[in-house]
């Protein structure tokens, strides 16, 4: 998964870098980049004794935003959970001076393990399918029980509003994005259909899950996991950039979000639960997290669907608005710049399904 670095370091200063203040990594070193971490490049370090290291960096250049790409964030909460029962790799050292690899970075233990990009697990038993998806969704569950205070973390977020902080922020960032004009259409992107009522929805105080405060990943799926070799557990939690205090539904939604995606054409065909052997049902993917977590999301799950869909739409229209400047890569920004307004209506369709579910209750 590692191969020569499109992203040079000046490797020379690192090893003298290492040398006097992690002398644990012996140099020279072998250095390759990860062909993941799009959003921070992230190289496999061999040391000369052949132990293996990850070394993880702001991207070069002026960055965008000021809250993206935060690997000092990255490092602190893997850091702080190392004495937990969640599973993360160890953090060796954080370094903010610019001068040594030209940003800042860290570096963290090598998992040697299993990552799939598939959550179907393709190659697997169904035992074994069955047991990654349980392994994954209890380590979930373990990761919301955490304490931020136990860990010294407890201003790591704000523990209220989540969801009103995420509304405020989603708006903002979609309202930029409409006014991307196509270079040469001179079309502008435009707004989301439905965004202002999707907006109306879930801003109303009477239709959101009740306030929970736990750590969230902000990214919690499959492929941000680390697998054991030969046995069906977790055994480390990448990319955690978007880590804060917030709510566990948005994580809970996010993992399982091949299930509330089955009824649009973006599934995956592998994902087919009732016909993939091995892959658990919703309803049992949900109680096993339930079991770890000490927490039923099973009442606000449909909420928490829409949502995703709704912060979704958002992310596809940023790549529609990235290829309308010709800033991002054409073929595939092009096709989900296509897909912008058919996954719109699909997300105003959850909002409804959610806001009649609401109402529903309402009149219990």
């Amino acid at each position: 998964m590692a191969g020569p670095m499109r992203q040079p370091i000046d490797i020379t200063s690192l090893e003298r870098y290492l040398e006097q203040n992690l002398p644990l990594i012996k140099t020279p070193l072998d250095v390759k980049q990860f062909g993941f971490g799009q959003s921070n490049p992230t190289y496999l370090l061999t040391a000369a004794d052949g132990e293996k290291y990850v070394l993880r960096k702001k991207p070069p250049g002026k960055l965008l935003s000021k809250t993206a790409h935060m690997v000092e964030r990255e490092f602190q909460i893997i850091h702080a959970l190392e004495n937990t029962d969640v599973p993360v790799p160890k953090a060796y050292i954080l370094c903010e001076d610019h001068k040594v690899v030209g940003t800042p970075f860290y570096i963290m233990e090598f998992l040697d393990g299993r990552m799939f990009t598939n959550p179907s697990f393709p190659g697997v038993s169904p035992a074994e399918r069955s047991e990654l998806w349980r392994d994954a969704l209890r380590t979930l569950g373990k990761f919301h029980r955490v304490d931020p205070k136990s860990v010294g973390l407890e201003k790591f977020g704000k523990h209220t509003g989540f969801y009103d902080r995420q509304i405020t922020t989603l708006g903002r960032i979609s309202q930029a994005q409409s006014l991307a004009v196509d270079v040469d259409t001179k079309e502008p992107v435009g707004e989301i259909p439905h965004f202002g009522y999707n907006v109306r929805f879930f801003s109303n105080k009477a239709s959101q899950p009740r306030d929970r405060s736990t750590f969230v990943h902000g990214d919690y799926k499959i492929d941000n996991l680390v697998f054991h070799k030969t046995e069906p557990r977790v055994i480390g939690i990448l990319d955690w950039e978007m880590a804060t205090i917030g709510h566990p539904l948005s994580d809970i939604s996010n993992l399982t979000s091949p299930w509330h995606m089955d009824s649009t054409e973006y599934q995956a065909e592998t994902f087919q639960p009732g016909r993939t052997p091995g892959l658990p049902s919703r309803e049992q993917s949900l109680q096993w997290y339930a079991e770890a977590a000490g927490w039923d999301p099973r009442p606000d799950i449909r909420w928490g669907d829409a949502f995703f869909f709704f912060r979704s739409s958002v992310i596809m229209q940023g790549i529609a608005a990235r290829y309308a400047l010709r800033q991002a890569s054409s073929a595939r920004a092009r096709d989900y710049s296509l897909k912008m307004k058919p996954f719109a209506e699909e997300t105003y369709l959850r909002v409804k399904d959610a806001e009649a579910e609401r109402q529903q209750k309402g009149r219990l």
